[in-house]
């Protein structure tokens, strides 16, 4: 049986992570400056929420899940298994899915603008989140007890977030630079 779950799980593992990511922050400030100390361990908080978020059980310990009860592949059925959402929000699962990757990819932009070869790291760190989010659906399929659905549409919807978070902080930065 998992041992715990639920929204309250959830927050505390947030907050842990930020603290820790926090503490990490500071202690870098000094050889990387407070911005870049700083947006790097809000990146990584971010990828950890998606993380407690996607892969802990929303209702708390679900009990056992027979092997049986499993499902074997992943679901292809465009619109998810909840399409209605979680209780927790009034919006489509869709939808939430999708603004989770969003800060990770605004972020993401930031983050790598400064380095010098921020056109090439950009898009290999949205594959990156691409990738995290199909790591994450192949983890709800393997471990059927955490009792979370492997679905395609979580994929896309979370890889169109992360594509929206990039395109939001290209807008940021270059207006930042405008500024200047």
């Amino acid at each position: 049986m998992f041992p715990f779950g639920g929204v309250p799980v959830m927050l505390l593992g947030a907050l842990i992570a930020g603290i820790v990511l926090a503490a990490v922050a500071l202690l870098a400030t000094r050889r990387l400056g407070w911005r870049a100390a700083w947006v790097t361990a809000a990146l990584l908080w971010t990828l950890a929420v998606i993380g407690l978020v996607t892969l802990i059980p929303p209702y708390g310990a679900p009990g056992i899940v027979s092997a049986e009860g499993r499902l074997a592949t992943c679901s292809w059925d465009i619109g998810g298994p909840a399409p209605n959402g979680f209780w927790i929000f009034a919006s489509g699962q869709r939808l939430l899915n999708t603004v989770l990757f969003i800060p990770s990819g605004v972020l993401l932009v930031v983050v790598a603008t400064r380095w010098r070869h921020a056109w090439l790291t950009i898009p290999l760190g949205l594959v990156a989140l691409a990738a995290y989010s199909a790591a994450i659906e192949w983890t709800q399929l393997v471990l059927a007890r955490i009792d979370r659905a492997c679905d395609v549409t979580d994929f896309v919807d979370n890889t169109t977030g992360a594509v929206i978070g990039v395109g939001i902080g290209l807008l940021l930065v270059a207006g930042r630079r405008l500024l200047r």
